[in-house]
């Protein structure tokens, strides 16, 4: 992907070197650098370099010159040669232009190692922070894969072929062919012919037709590109270079950056192109695309207020056809990096081009949905068949048919940048049915009108609901993520669930017995079912209470204590592991050292008694020789405490 549709920020520094003779050479160089004529400069710079001059400023650029025209192998080599020498003073961003540049050609490891010093260098830096959090970033790419059948579209050139939208059953996009338009020019940055828009008819499979040139009122002598239509088809937004009615207007270093531009269909021609309101010589908008109401503009721009290299805003449009103010969508969207080519649709998801979040090199194609309140979930990127090594960008997906296009420079196509198209065969988007019922836990009885709270594993709220007749509830929730479900119940015990949804389309049950805060008991009941007792731990083998365990002591300890005619019998159980006159033994000195503790806590011994019954009363069929899960095993390892007078 190249410059004059990414929005860099030229990084302008003085190369200086000390042979004379070079010094002419270079200083031409630097001005075609400057110029944003990289592939001019290039020619002079590897002649110097090949020559065996070396200094940091020779090896930036020829690596931010390859590196800008998305030539990623060549950007790896000098990045490279500037990491041969001293680094001690190298701004952190040429770690994470190296790292790309060496990912964009499957060196991931050392990528890895570039990211990890980028991440200790560069402080805050949003892109170190989501390399550290997601560090098996590539995992996640697998799993997002394979989802997309992908073929050339038909309709490429030897040229850049890039940016589509739809219109009124045609594809429009943006080209530098050229198709015999006398006087058209070359851009000296890229030696390929500035873009115009192109139009080609789609057939029912969206298969594109032939393309030809798009209206003439909208093509100029300077680039044309990224166009999006509303949908009714009357107002057009498009990017073009600082051009109107004939003037180019130019920033303070004199360079002419892009715009976004509104046009409106009047007799079948489009006319009235104004540029917008916040629009600026001095920097950048670019990529405009209309949310399904029309409402909402999103854009690409590096104006003040952006994050990184260039971020993705949002503008309210007025139902009188003005405009709000420029939002910055925010940190969860943008990064340090270059964050473009939004496309918004009719399922409030926005997909976007970055190199900025964890990819595969380049520009790679993301998408997050846009939440009821406008913030925006946890960002995903596609998979690895719409995105590759290179510059992948431009994403459009028709959500009936599932079908779109993307742009990418990939290895294979035919010119500098190719439009595929695809067939989306299995959304990115999995999600779980996470159910359940709310119980009482001693009598099973189903408790409607619980109150259910759902939060992520960082306890922020998700959703809420509230349990049917039946006790049941429901959320529709994220596969592979971690949640927290709380319950809570007048008269009941709140309780929270901690549940990891598998990472497949489907269902997760998850039950909640609730205890009541007040329990009712008479003689003869278990006193510790009101607490969820099932057993009094001590360290193994052993009738040493453990410190855990002293924590439920102290719940019978407090009831005893407000209660002081009631009494208990004290019963300890086991498994039937080991010997039946081990387990009577241990059992029998494990109750008597619950009753002395309770003692030393200041209860009077006649309100006491216990026994250890060993494994003499099993609930299930875990006796000797008969195989039994751990489960059920723990379920015959137990303490109970049996009221006998109250």
């Amino acid at each position: 992907m190249k410059k004059n549709i990414l929005l860099y920020i030229t990084i302008v520094s003085v190369f200086s070197i000390n042979i004379y003779s070079q010094k002419a050479k270079l200083a031409t160089a630097d001005k075609k650098y400057d110029g944003y004529a990289y592939v001019d400069a290039i020619k002079t710079y590897e002649r110097v370099a090949e020559k065996g001059y070396k200094s940091a400023d020779l090896f930036k650029k020829l690596g931010n010159a390859y590196y800008f025209n998305a030539d990623f192998d060549k950007a790896a080599k000098w990045y490279g040669e500037l990491f041969t020498m001293d680094t001690s003073n190298l701004e952190p961003e040429y770690y994470y232009r190296y790292a790309q540049s060496l990912r964009a050609i499957d060196q991931n490891d050392k990528a890895n190692e570039m990211m990890e010093l980028f991440n200790q260098k560069s402080g805050n830096d949003t892109r170190g922070k989501l390399f550290k959090k997601n560090t098996n970033y590539l995992e996640a790419i697998k799993a997002n894969s394979g989802r997309y059948t992908i073929e050339d579209a038909g309709i490429n050139s030897i040229y850049s072929d890039y940016g589509t939208a739809l219109y009124s059953n045609k594809l429009v996009f943006a080209s530098a062919r050229d198709t015999g338009s006398l006087g058209q020019t070359k851009h000296k940055w890229t030696n390929q012919y500035f873009t115009n828009l192109y139009t080609a008819d789609l057939a029912e499979d969206m298969t594109p037709s032939t393309p030809k040139k798009f209206d003439g009122t909208i093509n100029s002598k300077f680039h044309e590109s990224t166009p999006t239509f509303s949908s009714d088809g009357k107002t057009m937004y498009f990017t073009r270079n600082n051009y109107l009615d004939g003037k180019k207007g130019k920033d303070g270093n004199k360079i002419t950056l892009i715009k976004i531009y509104k046009a409106t269909l009047e007799n079948d021609k489009w006319a009235n192109v104004t540029e917008l309101p916040f629009d600026s010589d001095n920097y950048s908008t670019a990529h405009p695309a209309l949310s399904p109401d029309g409402k909402t503009l999103y854009f690409a721009s590096d104006m003040p207020g952006t994050l990184g290299q260039s971020d993705l805003f949002k503008v309210t449009i007025n139902e009188d056809g003005t405009f709000g103010t420029p939002e910055n969508l925010g940190n969860t969207i943008n990064t340090e990096g270059r964050e473009t080519f939004p496309f918004i649709n009719d399922e409030n998801e926005i997909y976007f081009a970055s190199d900025g979040h964890p990819g595969l090199g380049g520009l790679d194609v993301f998408m997050s949905k846009i939440n009821e309140d406008g913030t925006f979930s946890e960002v995903q990127n596609v998979g690895a068949d719409v995105n590759s090594p290179k510059d992948d960008f431009a994403y459009l997906i028709d959500t009936k048919s599932r079908r779109g296009f993307f742009t990418s420079n990939r290895d294979g196509g035919q010119g500098y940048d190719d439009i595929y198209k695809f067939l989306e065969t299995k959304r990115l988007i999995c999600e779980q049915l996470l159910y359940g019922e709310i119980t009482d836990t001693k009598t099973g009885e189903l408790l409607a009108n619980t109150k259910i709270t759902l939060y992520d594993s960082q306890f922020k709220i998700v959703n809420t609901a509230t349990s049917d007749d039946k006790g049941k509830y429901s959320f529709t929730v994220a596969c592979g993520k971690t949640y927290n479900v709380r319950a809570e119940k007048l008269e009941y015990t709140t309780k929270e669930e901690k549940i990891t949804i598998t990472a497949t389309t489907g269902k997760t049950y998850l039950p909640i017995a609730l205890e009541k805060e007040i329990c009712k008991v008479a003689v003869g009941d278990d006193l510790g079912k009101c607490f969820g007792i099932k057993m009094i731990y001590f360290d193994l083998d052993k009738s040493n209470i453990r410190q855990e365990a002293a924590l439920d002591l102290e719940k019978i300890l407090d009831v005893l204590n407000q209660n002081p005619t009631m009494k208990i019998d004290i019963r300890s159980h086991t498994d039937s592991r080991q010997t039946f006159k081990y387990n009577e033994a241990l059992s029998e000195r494990r109750a008597k050292s619950t009753i002395n503790w309770l003692v030393k806590n200041g209860i009077d011994s006649s309100r006491l008694t216990g026994k250890g019954y060993g494994e003499t009363q099993l609930v299930n069929k875990c006796a000797d020789d008969v195989i039994c899960t751990e489960d059920e095993h723990q379920l015959n390892r137990r303490s109970e405490f049996i009221i006998t007078a109250l």
